[in-house]
């Protein structure tokens, strides 16, 4: 599954990455690298959804990036 969108911090507990996706919908970005982790960066991720996954966050599902490029 494609994705785009927006990376944003939210300080929610000890802090989580999101997509704030063009679809409308929050994601909780996990895997990828380091790189995709800036305020604002317009980016398109590929991978899938964890509908089994248990966060603190409450931010939305939980993405699993397995590749990305940069908006």
């Amino acid at each position: 599954m494609k994705l785009t969108g927006r990376v944003v911090f939210r300080d929610i507990e000890t802090g989580v990455w999101v997509l704030e996706g063009d679809d409308g919908r929050t994601y909780q970005l996990a895997g990828g690298d380091r790189k995709i982790k800036k305020e604002g960066q317009r980016i398109e991720v590929e991978g899938q959804v964890d509908k089994d996954a248990l966060t603190l966050h409450m931010v939305g599902p939980v993405f699993n990036v397995a590749s990305y490029r940069f908006l």
